[in-house]
């Protein structure tokens, strides 16, 4: 197959994984920061429980704590899903263990979450880093990881977050999340290439409502897998199903 300029550039800049690497990631599913419901909040205990139960991969969000600890929680607010106020990153670890979610759990730190998945099912985890430095956040999940023998991936909005995992931690994992949205013109198309040379990924995730994608296929095409979010049923399985090697999904 011939590959366009702009792929010839992607294969020098970031190239692709060996398919040993990053074969857990295809044909699985992965529940959306678990698999949450009534009774049941995003990225709890009960959330990754009930995926581990039903043989499916878990995707959850870390963000780092004050003290720089990963703590798994999408939100940088923490008014939405608890009963406290104000911005996660203001709290230390241990005062956030105090914090109660819907159903009276902690928001569980990366280290509990990996305990309790103990390699039995794939996980991926997005880690939460806005535009300035990553590095302390990033050195958390690596530590967390050092020992933990279960499929995992770490992945990011972020490039910077790939690029530190590739200089820093490079048997880890590490995939660019990718969205269009409001984005499709010729700035946007080299802001996505700018981004995965940055990056270096080993694999890309992308919104589903953006698929299909020039972009996406084209470096599915020379070896790195793509995962699609967030799969709600329907229309959405089906893209899925025909553009993406796993959906990270969510129930009902």
């Amino acid at each position: 197959m011939r590959l366009s300029p702009s792929s010839r550039l992607d294969a020098l800049l970031a190239p692709s994984p060996a398919p040993r690497r990053v074969a857990f990631l295809s044909g699985a599913r992965f529940a959306h920061r678990g698999l949450h419901g009534p009774g049941v909040p995003e990225n709890s205990r009960a959330a990754f429980a009930a995926a581990i139960a039903a043989g499916h991969g878990i995707e959850c969000d870390v963000q780092a704590s004050r003290d720089a600890q990963p703590i798994v929680f999408h939100d940088y607010e923490l008014d939405r899903l608890t009963g406290d106020k104000g911005p996660l990153a203001a709290r230390t670890g241990a005062e956030l263990a105090q914090v109660r979610l819907a159903n009276g759990e902690a928001p569980p730190p990366l280290g509990g979450l990996l305990e309790l998945i103990g390699g039995r099912v794939p996980l991926l985890i997005e880690v939460k880093a806005r535009d300035g430095a990553v590095g302390a956040l990033c050195l958390g999940v690596r530590r967390a990881l050092e020992g933990y023998r279960g499929p995992v991936a770490v992945m990011s909005f972020n490039p910077q977050v790939a690029h530190w995992f590739a200089a820093h931690a490079e048997r880890i994992v590490r995939g660019l999340v990718v969205t269009e949205a409001d984005d499709r013109g010729i700035r946007g198309r080299l802001r996505r290439h700018l981004a995965l040379w940055r990056a270096r990924p080993d694999f890309l995730a992308y919104d589903v409502r953006d698929l299909p994608s020039r972009f996406a296929a084209a470096n599915r095409a020379r070896g790195l897998p793509v995962l699609t979010w967030t799969v709600r049923g329907g229309e959405a399985e089906a893209i899925a199903a025909a553009h993406a090697d796993a959906p990270i999904y969510e129930a009902g």
